[in-house]
């Protein structure tokens, strides 16, 4: 479970800008969350951008990784 950390650290390093590393940093947590829930991240993130466009922002809280339950 390290070796993917141990092997992005130095890559990390040049995200580009302080805002790129954040943005990485944003979507690696969601990745890693989707698997600690038992989503397969691939499955999870497709469903996810796929619906974001027509998702009211007052349900969006139902995308996050803890909620989310796969389009029918």
């Amino acid at each position: 479970q390290i070796r993917p950390v141990a092997l992005g650290r130095k890559n990390w390093m040049f995200a580009g800008s302080l805002r790129a590393g954040k943005r990485a940093a944003a979507i690696m947590s969601l990745i890693h969350s989707a698997r600690l829930n038992g989503h397969d991240p691939y499955g999870y993130m497709k469903d996810v951008l796929e619906r974001l466009p027509l998702q009211p922002f007052s349900r969006i809280s139902e995308l996050l990784p803890h909620n989310w339950k796969p389009a029918q």
